[in-house]
């Protein structure tokens, strides 16, 4: 394995741990007990700069070596993302933001772990991701806890109050 890459690896699992602190200490404490759509909104809108991931697709930013299906499937899979947490901003907290949510969290977890696979597969090293080295060593450990985050504020049960509430604020 090239240095680089040993070097790229530990910059990553030092981003998930100091990440993990951060979570822990400041961002889980501010989230667990709000509602689920008030819990949900600064995850989303964290996700809504994954417009960031386009970077991958502008010479000059990374290396004109960055295999382009690595490339273009982070960047793509990066701006719908931040479209879909976009759209359940605006839909929540109705019983359509919720479900648009689901379709964010299933989408932008799968996105990550694909763009994962794609620098695998294609012999990515890190110096081709040139200026773009900050994002999957610092941005994406702590997208990737916030979608663990925000699948389990999904799957957490709503009082019922919660729930009559957010049916009737989707019927208005």
């Amino acid at each position: 394995m090239p240095q680089q890459m040993i070097w790229f690896f530990v910059s990553i699992a030092f981003s998930f741990i100091a990440w993990g602190i951060v979570t822990a200490r400041y961002i889980w404490p501010a989230l667990r007990l709000r509602q689920r759509a008030e819990a949900l909104r600064p995850l989303l809108i964290l996700h809504s700069f994954r417009f960031i991931g386009l970077a991958f697709l502008v010479p000059g930013v990374v290396s004109p070596d960055l295999p382009s299906v690595f490339a273009h499937q982070a960047a793509y899979g990066d701006i719908l993302a931040a479209t879909l947490a976009l759209l359940s901003l605006l839909l929540l907290p109705g019983a359509a933001g919720v479900a648009v949510t689901w379709i964010f969290s299933l989408w932008g977890s799968a996105d990550i772990l694909n763009a994962f696979y794609q620098a695998n597969h294609a012999g990515l090293l890190a110096g081709q991701l040139g200026a773009a080295f900050f994002l999957p060593t610092l941005v994406v450990p702590l997208l990737l806890i916030t979608h663990v985050a925000a699948f389990y504020l999904l799957l957490r049960p709503q009082p019922k109050a919660v729930r009559v509430l957010a049916g009737n604020a989707a019927a208005s």
